[in-house]
């Protein structure tokens, strides 16, 4: 089986990532992760997140894929397409706290995922500074 995560270099992306190390070292499952970029991101900065993603999973004795989000892609299409790919049976998200009107103008990646994904989903916050 697998896990599924999506990593974006944030507070909220360093804990997905987290938890979902720990779950698949729990488990003794895979990681694929799925790198994206912030809104507005360039190229520099998203190869600098693949390698962030890479160099804390070396460390983590866990196999794994990283795969890297064409900009303009869909991500929450992204993260449940590739979890039905993989057979996942967990997909981990990071989750930040937006306002009403950013909710309303922007949708919800993380609500999407929770409500239509294939398989359960670990939602996770940063920790509190």
């Amino acid at each position: 089986m697998a896990i599924v995560v999506g990593f974006i270099a944030t507070a909220e992306g360093r804990a997905a990532l987290d938890a979902a190390i720990v779950e698949a070292q729990r488990r003794s499952d895979r990681l694929l992760v799925i790198v994206h970029g912030s809104r507005g991101a360039d190229e520099d900065e998203i190869d600098r997140a693949v390698e962030e993603a890479r160099d804390l999973l070396d460390t983590s004795g866990l196999g794994y894929d990283v795969r890297h989000l064409q900009r303009g892609n869909d991500v929450a299409e992204a993260l449940m397409g590739a979890a039905e790919e993989a057979g996942a049976e967990l997909i981990v998200i990071g989750l930040r706290r937006r306002s009403p009107l950013g909710k309303l103008i922007l949708g919800s990646n993380a609500q999407r995922i929770l409500l239509d994904a294939p398989c359960h989903v670990l939602a996770v916050k940063p920790a509190q500074a």
